[in-house]
């Protein structure tokens, strides 16, 4: 894994990281498939609502 060349740059990393991880990241233990493919299509239209650059098409390519 490669490091971080400042201090700077991975406090910005950091910061950000926490917030969009929150998106993805769903417990495993209390879901069935369909439950987290749910959950997952909804974290990728929040994704691309937010930044405007779609990830489906992105990971259907």
């Amino acid at each position: 894994m490669r490091r971080f060349k400042s201090a700077r740059q991975l406090q910005r990393f950091t910061s950000v990281h926490d917030q969009v991880a929150n998106l993805f990241m769903h417990c495993r233990y209390n879901a069935n498939a369909q439950q987290k493919r749910q959950a997952r299509n909804q974290a990728f239209e929040a994704w691309e609502t937010e930044t405007g650059n779609p990830m489906l098409d992105r990971l259907a390519a």
